[in-house]
């Protein structure tokens, strides 16, 4: 299948890195968004992004603006009717996913792909609110795209082996690392990712060690490149808790118990670095 043009909906901090690996590998690429304000604010973080680049020496002027120009916005979903893959990076809620992917399936033309950046939610879920499953799949990135290679694809009950086959192709062409993972809550990723956050948590929350120690314990223990509090912090309280919920609801396991202090960090607004507290206070 041959794709020329891809849409990401959700200008955020995923959306906009997914649009610009796109725009730099070659494809037009239409940004999309509810809000003039979202679409400036993902397009400021592109340009930052590969002015960055040229800095660095590892792009030249041209190609800035060659992959800028690839980059066009929209505010209106029905824009949809002219690309050949859509990519949506928006919140991690089902309802919201599932009524943007039933308007998806109305405007986009019968070839186009639907892909969910969905961190742990069921992609047959997902395409079950639209009338082509076969052309629906997982296509999730790692924060902060530019920089992560891997992206794990995830085909939904329906997926069509030639959308795998386009979905993985696209992905080396995006200078990613595909991995297959089957249609389970949390992938891979998350699914062991999220319970090691949740017992930091616990640890904290039971008064086993500081923060900056727990965080000290998995940097210099277990050689990982940042502590799992911090990690929280970075991807957001209420991202975890929700699939940390999504977990313990698709396994109805209590090993996947979100933890008391993580629900009372995230009913209080302390988020983490996007609202300048959760474990630690950002500047």
């Amino acid at each position: 299948m041959d794709i020329k043009t891809i849409m990401v909906v959700g200008a955020g901090q995923m959306g906009s890195g997914i649009a610009q690996v796109c725009a730099m590998a070659g494809y037009n690429v239409i940004l999309h968004d509810l809000t003039q304000d979202h679409i400036n604010r993902g397009f400021a973080t592109i340009t930052r992004n590969v002015t960055r680049q040229v800095e660095k020496g590892k792009m030249t002027e041209e190609e800035k603006e060659q992959v800028l120009g690839r980059l066009t916005t929209s505010l209106d979903l029905q824009n949809a009717s002219e690309v050949d893959l859509v990519i949506e990076a928006v919140v991690e809620n089902m309802e919201v996913k599932t009524k943007l992917f039933a308007q998806l399936d109305e405007f986009a033309p019968p070839h186009t792909i639907l892909a969910t950046n969905t961190s742990s939610l069921p992609i047959t879920e997902i395409a079950a609110a639209t009338k082509r499953p076969e052309k629906v799949i997982g296509m999730h990135f790692m924060n902060p795209v530019p920089v992560m290679k891997l992206v794990e694809i995830i085909r939904g009950l329906a997926t069509a082996d030639d959308v795998y086959e386009t979905i993985e192709h696209i992905t080396r062409k995006l200078n990613k690392v595909p991995v297959e993972v089957h249609d389970f809550p949390g992938f891979v990723s998350n699914r062991i990712l999220m319970p090691m956050i949740n017992e930091a948590i616990y640890a904290l929350y039971e008064g086993v060690a500081t923060k900056e120690a727990i965080d000290a314990v998995m940097k210099l223990g277990m050689n990982h490149p940042m502590g799992p509090l911090t990690l929280a912090d970075f991807i957001g309280l209420d991202t975890c808790l929700y699939i940390m919920e999504t977990l313990h609801e698709g396994f109805g396991d209590d090993k996947y118990r979100p933890c008391p202090l993580l629900r009372k960090y995230v009913k209080a607004g302390w988020l983490g670095r996007k609202t300048g507290r959760g474990f630690y206070t950002y500047e």
